[in-house]
């Protein structure tokens, strides 16, 4: 069972006890009322449910969740918007193809221990949670069995088993943490991993993958980049955005807050069909991330995840849309494109 069906439970605040005010983090309002349906949603922006060719099956699979923020910026009445096609549930996912498979990148060989993963040499990967403040629909973890790792969504002790296999192997000097998405953990649940993180002597880097920036934007709060900052370890963020229509005033903004704070923001891009598979989408996107000191990393060739099929862009296409944009964009603004198979030792670099 995929990561959404927890989101109910991890995510709910608590009835507050009737003698103390719970004051709520704004992200976390957001969270609790992101849209759950493709009816919901579908009314909110005006565009007709029988046109869209909504698919109950595929959301009893994988549930729509997407905050009323990133909502607010597709554009009302048009069904194909590039924002809204990354997250409504369509029949197309129903479509069964042998090549694309539950575990595209063979993350299922690639555990050290419970909710620990090491593909490449140096450095692991921590999932911290199973939960999401997005459902994307051509996410390679959308069947990822996240439940069988004892310590989502649960205490901080519990990651203690991933915790000592990384004491226990000194070559490990980077731990990135993923999820589902690690941002949806409290800024005080993040400083106790943090903290727990700076014990283990051989760490020397600490690398957050997160879409929550982009999708919830008042999650860079004061207290986390100011937890952050502290570090001992030298932090990096990651960040997921596919359109420009996605950097949004608030975006950028909590984007600098990280970057005038002096933590370098990567960003990773998945070339997707029907969103960004031309050079004009993709220009605009490197652009608007360039100017704001934000690195284009890596256009990702999509993962062969079940369900997705209907999102992927043929390879010599998207060698085709890099080679244009080098003839456009300074090449600090190109990011390498790049394909993850599985077994190998590093990505596979297609442009």
């Amino acid at each position: 069972m995929p990561s959404p069906l927890l989101q109910s439970k991890l995510l709910r605040t608590e009835k507050p006890n009737l003698e103390m005010e719970v004051e709520i983090p704004i992200w976390q309002q957001e969270i609790k009322t992101a849209f759950r349906s493709a009816d919901e949603l579908c009314r909110f922006l005006n565009v007709d449910l029988d046109e869209m060719g909504i698919s109950a099956a595929a959301a009893k699979q994988f549930p729509l969740f997407v905050p009323r923020g990133f909502a607010s910026r597709m554009e009302s009445g048009n069904s194909t918007d590039p924002l809204l096609r990354q997250v409504l549930n369509v029949a197309q996912e129903e479509v069964v193809d042998a090549q694309f498979k539950v575990d595209p990148v063979g993350e299922s060989q690639a555990d050290l221990a419970p909710g620990l993963l090491q593909k490449y040499a140096g450095r692991a990967l921590l999932i911290v949670t199973g939960v999401c403040a997005v459902h994307c629909r051509y996410c390679f973890r959308r069947h990822f069995p996240y439940q069988s790792f004892q310590q989502i969504g649960a205490a901080a002790g519990r990651w203690q088993p991933a915790l000592d296999a990384v004491r226990s192997d000194e070559s490990i000097h980077e731990l990135l943490l993923s999820g589902g998405d690690p941002l949806v953990l409290t800024d005080d649940l993040l400083t106790e991993l943090i903290t727990m993180l700076e014990n283990i002597p051989h760490l020397k880097r600490l690398r957050i993958h997160t879409r929550t920036p982009i999708v919830i934007p008042s999650r860079v709060t004061e207290a986390l980049v100011n937890r952050l900052v502290s570090s001992r370890l030298a932090v990096w963020f990651v960040v997921h955005a596919n359109h420009g229509n996605e950097l949004g005033t608030e975006v950028l903004d909590s984007l600098n807050r990280l970057i005038a704070a002096g933590i370098p923001v990567l960003n990773q891009t998945v070339l997707l069909k029907g969103v960004n598979d031309s050079c004009e989408a993709l220009e605009e996107l490197f652009t608007k991330l360039a100017d704001a000191s934000v690195l284009p990393y890596y256009l990702h060739q999509l993962d062969r995840v079940a369900g997705a099929a209907h999102f992927e862009v043929p390879i010599e296409i998207g060698k085709q849309l890099i080679a244009q944009l080098r003839t456009r964009l300074p090449g600090y603004a190109v990011p390498r494109y790049v394909q993850e198979r599985p077994g190998e030792l590093a990505k596979t670099i297609l442009g």
